[in-house]
């Protein structure tokens, strides 16, 4: 299932700076944006004389000032003074800090944040707030105090009278990184650390273990570093065209984490206030092993450690074989000495049971145990692996997939292919993270693929997974409390080189912190991407290799009830760019009209749109046909949902006047996974219906499939319907081409009516031939046209 990177050195940028650098207000561009904000008046100055004043003996503020000051000492500012010292609340040019006073009424995460003209105070109740607070008191800062020190100096620096209150919304707040698809020193795992640290993030989920590669030093399994570390180099060849690894050809790619490599991350990583959870896949995404070790398989082998893509997922380990659990269990005891997190997170995704359901002794482990089927047998090694976990106090995390046959006791889910599994696990009083793919995997593309540097798929802006909310709707107030937050994924299957993982990861990460952190409430698209203006300067100080967004233009409709109107909406990530637009058919170019406001929508036409910084185009334009019908804007009720993966533009997409392209990831097309789609049409008065169009895509690489028949009929009351008809699937569902395909109906006559009712039928299942065989299959559309 699952989808590196490695430290860049600071460029060195030559900018010159005056002795003192002026007061720029950056209080409103923190990200994530902080619960309570109040700009003051005045300024306070840090200069050479400036102290930074802890409690007498404590050993993390020590650590937390330090930090602070080697910041920007870095930068070429002041060296300041760490003094400890006490009733120092009414001295001067001093930055004041205190942890645990009983005095504040924030959480433990939370902190107070004081800047008036003669000193800075941050109060906390714990380490990690008064972390918070120093990462906030740096973005109130000028972005050179991100530059390398050797572009110059800096006397002092001027920052703005502020009060903030602040505190996290979730516990959670995690990113994720694979090292197993390709390895990445020591030294780029701690500069990801400190992105994350960055924006208040608290969890680094490490992905250690895959079938690609092992990633770290186990003492009593020397063979997992000297074989199930390496495969042969194919590197210079696609993911998906990647040749097996043959005997006598080098496996000399790859690498692992010494256990003196993994203290040290771990500690630095504890520094900074976050928690690296360990990931050791089982029982399938295991192969690696097998390789090393081919007496843990249900077959024997030989196996070799894959070079590229390795899918089904039919190797894997032997559920009925007891040797299999005394090697987990010894792996799992050296990870768990390493790592003090208190989880243990233990993959359990995409176990293809084939070779299970012919496995002898996984047979008798079904019968000896009273199992029902491999889904049970899959829950029974969960279970036990879970029962040594806890043995050792601590708890494990699963992917979504360790639902299935039975949840472990006291497992918590990570739930990725959706919102289904967070939600389920939530329902059986079980804690979960929310990690859906079409949010939260930053392997997707999130710009024109045309422009991109190569992706595994998929497409997912800054702006997406900005929109993104944790908490499903359909919980309850209680459920809703086992959603502990959510996480970033970066699988790096497409990903070979540093600075492509960083473009991957950045400035996402940044979109999903602001999710995690800040209050639902005061989250806002067109503010964040302000702010991001500020960010994008540090970021480029410290020569990260951000992604500079999208120039995409976002095409839509919206209905003005006032004015009675269909007017066009154009939209992008990019704030204070030109942007062009034509509706003529002809292409857009910077003579084109300037779009400034929304257009009124009158007939059919074409949408053509691009941003032009500096006059050109950025990337390719978009264009979108617009159809203008008897429905256009018109309210939809849906009998059936559709899925949250491919809401288009939710429940005003079916009538939205916008076509969709050949491309399912195109954000025109809504999807129904094992649904119908079932909706009626309010004209919103009796007029005449002469026809009713609509086109349906089929990719079934993609899971997605034709409906069997779509079926139109109408009425004048919502409640008595005529004219009913159908118009069945007549092509095959083993075409591989992608294709559109129209399913119209002309009535014969025209038709006086208020409501059209439309259902189309989900083939629910994929076919018995299907690599997804017997699970839920897609249909998609994208309008429903009314004439």
């Amino acid at each position: 299932m699952h989808r590196f990177l490695s430290i860049c050195l600071l460029m060195l940028i030559p900018l010159a700076f005056q002795a003192n650098t002026p007061a720029v207000s950056t209080a409103n561009s923190i990200v994530p944006k902080p619960i309570s904000v109040k700009v003051k008046t005045g300024t306070f100055t840090i200069n050479d004389q400036t102290s930074l004043v802890i409690s007498q003996g404590n050993k993390e503020m020590q650590r937390i000032a330090r930090f602070f000051a080697d910041q920007l000492h870095l930068a070429g500012g002041p060296d300041l003074k760490v003094v400890e010292a006490t009733g120092a609340e009414k001295s001067s040019n001093v930055i004041l800090l205190s942890i645990g006073t009983g005095k504040t009424d924030a959480p433990s995460e939370g902190y107070r944040l004081k800047v008036s003209p003669h000193q800075v105070k941050i109060t906390a109740e714990s380490g990690a707030g008064l972390f918070y607070g120093i990462q906030s008191l740096l973005q109130l800062m000028p972005a050179e105090v991100y530059k390398p020190a050797s572009s110059g100096t800096v006397k002092s620096w001027s920052i703005s009278c502020v009060e903030i209150s602040d505190h996290p919304r979730y516990p959670y707040r995690g990113m994720h990184l694979d090292v197993s698809r390709h390895f990445f020193p020591a030294s780029f795992v701690k500069r990801y650390i400190d992105l994350i640290a960055m924006y208040k993030m608290n969890r680094f989920h490490w992905h250690l273990t895959d079938d690609n590669g092992w990633r770290i030093e186990i003492k009593k399994y020397p063979k997992l570093m000297q074989t199930a570390a390496w495969h042969v180099d194919h590197e210079d060849l696609p993911w998906n065209e990647r040749p097996a690894g043959q005997t006598g050809e080098k496996a000399n790619y790859g690498g692992y984490y010494t256990q003196d490599e993994v203290r040290d991350i771990v500690q630095y990583a504890a520094d900074r206030y976050i928690t690296i959870i360990p990931e050791i896949e089982m029982p399938a995404h295991s192969v690696e092993v097998l390789a090393a070790y081919p007496q843990f398989s249900c077959t024997g082998g030989p196996f070799k450690v894959p070079t590229g893509s390795y899918w089904p997922n039919l190797d894997i380990l032997c559920a009925g074989n007891d040797s299999v659990f005394t090697f987990m269990e010894d792996v799992l005891t050296e990870v768990i000495a390493l790592f003090p997190s208190q989880y243990i997170h233990i993959g359990g995704d995409e176990a293809d049971k084939t070779n299970w359901k012919s496995c002898p002794r996984c047979q008798a482990r079904i019968k000896a145990e009273g199992l029902k089927d491999e889904k049970e047998l899959q829950s029974y090694f969960i279970k036990r692996i879970e029962k040594f976990i806890v043995s050792k106090n601590r708890k494990i995390i699963g992917w979504d997939e360790i639902l299935e046959g039975g949840l472990a006791p006291e497992a918590t889910v990570m739930s990725w292919r959706g919102v289904e599994g967070g939600i389920a696990a939530a329902r059986m009083g079980h804690d979960a993270i929310m990690t859906p793919g079409s949010y939260c995997y930053f392997d997707h593309y999130q710009a024109d693929p045309a422009s991109e540097p190569k992706a595994i798929g998929g497409f997912t802006t800054l702006k997406k997974v900005y929109s993104y909310e944790p908490t499903p709707g359909e919980l309850t107030k209680e459920e809703a409390r086992h959603i502990l937050g959510a996480q970033g994924n970066l699988w790096t299957e497409f990903i070979q080189t540093p600075a492509h993982a960083e473009y991957m990861a950045v400035p996402r990460m940044i979109a999903l912190s602001e999710v995690v952190w800040s209050p639902k409430s005061s989250r806002n698209w067109l503010d964040f991407r302000h702010r991001m203006k500020e960010q994008f300067r540090r970021l480029k100080f410290m020569n990260v290799n951000y992604s500079k967004g999208s120039f995409r233009v976002a095409v839509n409709t919206a209905v003005d009830r006032k004015e009675k109107m269909i007017k066009l909406v154009l939209d992008s990530e990019q704030p204070d760019v030109p942007l062009h637009y034509t509706l003529d058919g002809n292409d857009v170019k910077t003579g084109s009209p300037l779009y400034t406001a929304p257009v009124n929508i009158t007939k059919n036409g074409i949408v053509k749109a691009g941003l032009f910084p500096d006059g050109q185009l950025q990337e390719k334009g978009v264009e979108t046909p617009l159809i203008y019908h008897l429905a256009i804007g018109k309210s939809v009720s849906y009998a059936s949902p559709f899925s949250y993966r491919y809401p288009a533009a939710g429940e005003s997409a079916l009538t939205d006047g916008l076509r969709a392209t050949i491309d399912h990831q195109d954000g025109l097309w809504q999807g129904f996974l094992g649904n119908d789609l079932d909706v009626v049409i309010d004209l919103g008065e009796e007029i005449l219906v002469n026809s009713v169009q609509m086109n349906f895509l089929q990719n079934q690489k993609s899971w997605i499939f034709l409906p069997t028949v779509v079926e139109y009929s109408l009425s004048s009351d919502g409640k008595k319907y005529h004219s009913f008809n159908e118009v069945p699937n007549t092509i095959s569902p083993k075409i591989d081409q992608v294709f559109m395909q129209p399913f119209n109906f002309q009535f014969m006559t025209r038709t006086r009516a208020r409501y059209v009712h439309v259902k189309a039928k989900n083939p629910g299942k994929c076919p018995a031939w299907h690599e997804g065989a017997g699970e839920p299959c897609w249909i998609f559309t994208d309008e429903i046209v009314v004439f």
